[in-house]
């Protein structure tokens, strides 16, 4: 037990400590990404991370196959190190003249951030899933949770306080204090493996470089994963869509912007509670199969309200609940069903659905909003024509644990 606990602690800060890397770049990407296409442009930058996403998967799967746990995160946070030293000569060697440059970076670094947040937290879980797959160990995932909650807060925090230095430095501050906390992440995660030695950490993970795709296609259970975790990215896409025009019935931005923080400002304490307070005696009590049903219900109600009752404060309240809903119930439940699976999916498939799947279904809901806009005056509609799309998202949620309940926490 004091082994598990200790597992437990160190988990949690590793966590915190990619997710503060994630959040200190995240404000710098959305801000490049609005310097190169304006807002409302950004699905030519959903559709390059897409097509990535896919021609990476083989990559790190190849890889993996070859290689031990300790040696794809070790090469996997390298690369992205290098990668973030190459942003900082590229940065520094433009000036302001130099507008097409600036524009490239900007495209760039937006689409390179998105792979980088991806990857850098689905293999964290394949650490995670690994370390934690029996029925005593499993309930502390939603402690684990919570050191990613902190960190996203600690992150968020660094990086406004590193925004006073963007109009005179660039990329350069940001760029040096996510450097320092993704090489703390290696190196807490390697002595995490090593100190643990558990042997499916320690040996190489056999297979092809296609796996994790022929998985998804091929195999039931792995597909029903995959298309949940495409359709609830989907259906989030929609909503956050479709709240827009809500949004934009207030005039004054900096009340928008006000609106926009107070919603950060719910869900990040009340994530952080939920996770150390009813995680582990929820997912006890019902059983993650109702977790997973629940969800597609959760936006059912949601696109209602939406389509019926559109409001500021009830867009406020809605996305504060899907989103604590996500990271204090439903992540951790999927996680559970990851470390469930064999050691080939463990590994791989888990990470092409957290990395592909789930930004296609980004993508596939902005289309389906799109859609909308051409054919309606108005986006309204388009949450209750996706309510079909909710209910199959519950569906899939109950095939996906048919064989097992997993209420055995």
């Amino acid at each position: 037990m004091r082994f598990l606990k200790i597992k437990t602690l160190l988990s949690s800060i590793l966590f915190c400590l990619i997710l503060i890397s994630w959040y200190i770049l995240r404000p710098l990407r959305n801000e490049l990404a609005v310097e190169s296409y304006g807002e409302g442009q950004l699905i030519p930058l959903l559709i390059s991370t897409t097509l990535v996403m896919i021609l990476v998967n083989p990559i790190y799967s190849w890889i993996a196959s070859r290689s031990s746990y300790i040696k794809i995160i070790f090469y996997t946070y390298l690369f992205f190190i290098i990668n973030l030293i190459g942003f900082y000569f590229y940065s520094s060697s433009l000036d302001e003249s130099m507008v097409i440059s600036r524009a490239w970076l900007g495209k760039i670094f937006y689409v390179w951030s998105n792979i980088y947040s991806f990857f850098t937290v689905s293999i964290f879980w394949v650490l995670v899933i690994n370390l934690f797959r029996d029925a005593n160990s499993r309930k502390y995932y939603g402690f684990i949770m919570a050191g990613g909650s902190i960190g996203a807060i600690l992150g968020s925090g660094t990086s406004s306080y590193l925004s006073e230095s963007y109009s005179e430095f660039g990329l350069s501050f940001f760029i040096i204090v996510t450097s320092i906390f993704l090489i703390l992440a290696l190196m807490l995660a390697t002595f995490i493996a090593k100190f643990f030695s558990i042997n499916v950490l320690l040996t190489n993970i056999g297979g092809g470089g296609m796996d994790s795709i022929n998985n998804v296609i091929k195999k039931d259970e792995i597909r029903n994963i995959a298309i949940y975790s495409w359709l609830f990215t989907f259906l989030m896409t929609v909503q956050w869509i479709a709240a827009i025009p809500i949004f934009e019935t207030i005039s004054d931005q900096a009340e928008r912007i006000r609106l926009f923080a107070l919603i950060e400002q719910i869900v990040s304490p009340l994530t952080l509670l939920v996770q150390l307070t009813l995680t582990y005696f929820v997912i006890s009590l019902i059983g993650i199969r109702y977790i997973l049903i629940i969800y597609g219900m959760l936006f059912y109600c949601v696109f209602l309200v939406y389509g019926f009752f559109p409001s500021v404060m009830a867009v406020i309240i809605c996305q504060s609940l899907l989103r604590v809903f996500e990271y204090g119930f439903n992540k951790p439940s999927r996680e559970i069903v990851y470390s469930e699976l064999k050691k080939n999916d463990r590994f791989k498939t888990t990470v092409f659905i957290d990395t592909f799947i789930t930004r296609f279904g980004d993508l596939s809901g902005s289309i389906f909003m799109g859609i909308g806009k051409i054919i309606f005056t108005s986006i309204s509609y388009m949450p209750l024509l996706a309510i079909p799309i909710a209910f199959l998202h519950s569906y899939i949620g109950s095939e996906i644990t048919k064989k097992n309940n997993f209420k055995d926490l």
